[in-house]
């Protein structure tokens, strides 16, 4: 008996979760499944994995989709380069493998947006190849079950912890073990407080015999937060309104929003308008400001994004610079924008 991976696949039988890429071995839906997961938790997930697949039930149709199309499909959950990335790579099978998802390791990790973990989970689920899994939840329990202080976000951890892992698998097995031990994380060995006195490893668990259950796994340091400050500017007639497209390497990248002045603080409403004048109107005498809302507060893993939207009317569109895109206010809906942008549009009564 291993006492390490046994009671895990006892737990597993009675407590994991009935999620529908546990019921096939199509690597296209366990690759789907895979990259909405990343930074997106199980219950948000489900919903968009169900979306894409009825929408793209075949990587061949996923590929001859648009990227606005998939963007829009993605709106609301986050981490964009995610959605560009499936898009691209889902074009790339296409032309590359005729549609067909690779089978062995390397290809699949050479994949763009697919590190060594979502190449391990293809692999051993889709094809029964012996990687293994290394997550948050894998450190973990790792981490905690083993006694291992080194930093899980250092570069010697991480080795430490890969090899381990790839040392415990079950070759004979590996889709299923890496999903219990996944699963075993995400809900029996969690973060804080877990239920230890009902956890099947709790007698051989060095971190619970060493009551280092809490101080385990061990990281290095939090990434500072970086804050910003985005002045929207909702610029309509009667019956159209202007978005841009953001190009740039940054967050929500080929997105739609409304034409957009970043500052380096909370600038009044008046130097913001100057600004905007300046980007995007040859003279701001045509707008007519309707209503300034205050600063909110949008979080992203590494950035605080405090915002604000300034209506603008106006009947003159001649000054308007030809970079911002006229569309229809009804049909506005089409457009895949950021969060923020989404919840305004639903709640403006604008639109």
């Amino acid at each position: 008996m291993n006492e390490f991976s046994d009671p895990i696949y006892i737990w597993y039988t009675g407590n994991k979760r009935d999620l529908p890429w546990r019921k096939t071995t199509d690597p296209y839906k366990i690759w789907l499944s895979e990259i909405i997961l990343q930074q997106t938790r199980v219950a948000q997930g489900l919903e968009y994995f169900d979306r894409f697949v009825e929408n793209f039930p075949t990587i061949s149709d996923l590929a001859s989709s648009s990227e606005d199309e998939v963007l829009k499909l993605w709106q609301g959950l986050g981490y964009y380069s995610r959605a560009r990335n499936l898009h691209f790579t889902a074009q790339y099978i296409q032309k590359k493998y005729n549609g067909i998802f690779p089978s062995d390791y390397l290809s699949i990790l050479n994949l763009k947006g697919v590190g060594e973990y979502t190449a391990s989970a293809i692999a051993s689920i889709a094809f029964n190849l012996p990687y293994a899994v290394v997550d948050g939840n894998v450190f973990r329990l790792l981490s905690r079950y083993f006694g291992i202080e080194d930093p899980i976000d250092s570069s010697e951890g991480k080795k430490k912890f890969r090899t381990l892992a790839s040392e415990l698998i079950d070759k004979s097995n590996p889709g299923l073990y890496n999903q219990a031990v996944m699963e075993f994380g995400a809900l029996q060995c969690v973060p804080v407080n877990p239920d230890c006195d009902n956890c099947p490893l709790v007698y051989s668990c060095y971190a619970f015999i060493n009551k280092k259950v809490a101080a385990l796994p061990v990281k290095k340091g939090k990434t500072k937060i970086r804050n910003r400050f985005f002045n929207y500017f909702v610029l309509y007639t009667d019956d159209s309104v202007f978005l841009k497209k953001r190009t740039a390497n940054d967050i929500w990248k080929n997105l739609f929003e409304f034409p957009l002045v970043e500052t380096e603080n909370q600038e009044a409403a008046d130097s913001a308008i100057s600004m905007f004048s300046t980007f995007f109107c040859k003279t701001a005498k045509m707008l007519h400001i309707q209503t300034v809302s205050g600063w909110k507060v949008h979080l992203l893993s590494h950035q605080r994004i405090y915002y604000r939207f300034i209506e603008l009317y106006t009947e003159n569109e001649k000054e308007i610079t030809s970079t911002l895109i006229k569309v229809s206010k009804k049909d506005i809906f089409n457009f895949a924008v950021p969060k923020l942008l989404e919840n305004f549009i639903n709640k403006s009564g604008l639109f």
